[in-house]
């Protein structure tokens, strides 16, 4: 994701999901792949180069976490927040929460009730 309008949908209609290092929006799309937006702000992070470290530990905690995203039922447009405390650990933590973010999506994907009669 790269403009701004397309930010601002996913934050005013998605869902939310807060962690200790990141927060996580997502709104469905009609798309055929997952798109991906990070962002890092001069008052949560502070200076370019940590803003550009901590989107850097955000991508690649999404890049890896890409088998059980794409395992998803559905296709989302994701916007992952820096929290502040993200620039004080290593990937693995970062990785680590993604991971149970994604798993408690893919739980509320199961969990959504079927349709009238029995299919969904």
């Amino acid at each position: 994701m790269k403009n701004s309008g397309e930010f601002k949908k996913v934050y005013a209609g998605g869902r939310r999901f807060e962690g200790k290092l990141l927060t996580v929006y997502l709104l469905p799309n009609d798309g055929p792949l997952h798109r991906l937006g990070i962002t890092a702000s001069k008052k949560a992070v502070g200076n370019a180069v940590q803003r550009n470290r901590a989107k850097r530990l955000l991508r690649e905690a999404f890049r890896l976490n890409a088998d059980a995203i794409h395992g998803l039922g559905i296709k989302y447009d994701w916007v992952l927040n820096a929290r502040r405390y993200l620039l004080r650990v290593k990937l693995q933590e970062p990785l680590t929460e993604l991971g149970e973010i994604v798993a408690r999506v893919a739980l509320s994907e199961s969990a959504k009730p079927e349709a009238p009669g029995g299919r969904n």
